[in-house]
């Protein structure tokens, strides 16, 4: 269902357009939103305006755990007391939620995704070649593999644990303490946190 018209003006139209490409923004909220910024003062639009930009321009990908980042290497990969126990994740907002638990102390690899054959993604489409070169490089005491518990996610998990075995690093799974299906950014703290200390060897 459209939510713009021939009495809508080009330029909301096209507004709501974009603003209902973003994830989790049907056409509906799409134009709720874009009304919204219409009433907002030029100095409220300018603002959010300027915060996309900056966050194009300024946030890249840290060299070595590809978490965004505004300085490479980023500071969990830069901080010394961090432990020598890799966190492997499908996406920024897994780290930032694993972050809040404050039980995990260890640093981080963000693969950008997890491997979807229906969808045309691959191993070759993640950073999978770049942890394990990470791993032969840093020789952590333990890779912790906590992609989410879907099929997708599943089936990342697998495929890493099929690589990482034969270089003898100790693989583990956060323990079966969340949902079936449940994406780590949306689990509370708690249950997070309970997840990472009572993981399983794989």
């Amino acid at each position: 269902m459209s939510y713009t018209s021939s009495a809508t003006a080009q330029p909301v139209a096209r507004l709501i357009d974009e603003l209902s490409r973003l994830p989790g923004v049907g056409p509906k909220s799409a134009s709720r939103l874009a009304y919204y910024l219409l009433r907002a003062s030029r100095e409220e639009a300018v603002a959010l305006a300027e915060a996309i930009l900056d966050v194009k321009e300024r946030i890249r990908l840290c060299s070595l755990c590809f978490n965004t980042t505004e300085a490479d290497p980023c500071a969990i990969c830069s901080d010394p007391s961090r432990e020598s126990v890799i966190c492997v994740v499908e996406q920024p907002l897994d780290v930032v939620a694993l972050e809040r638990t404050g039980q995990f102390k260890g640093r981080y690899h963000v693969l950008h995704g997890a491997i979807a054959p229906v969808e045309g993604v691959g191993p070759d489409k993640l950073k999978v070649q770049e942890l394990l070169a990470r791993v032969r490089t840093e020789s952590p005491d333990e890779v912790i593999i906590a992609t989410n518990l879907g099929l997708s996610g599943e089936a990342t998990a697998t495929y890493l644990h099929r690589q990482l075995a034969p270089m003898g690093v100790n693989v583990t799974r956060p323990a079966s303490g969340l949902p079936s299906g449940a994406e780590l950014e949306y689990a509370d703290p708690q249950t997070l946190g309970r997840a990472l200390l009572g993981r399983r060897s794989l």
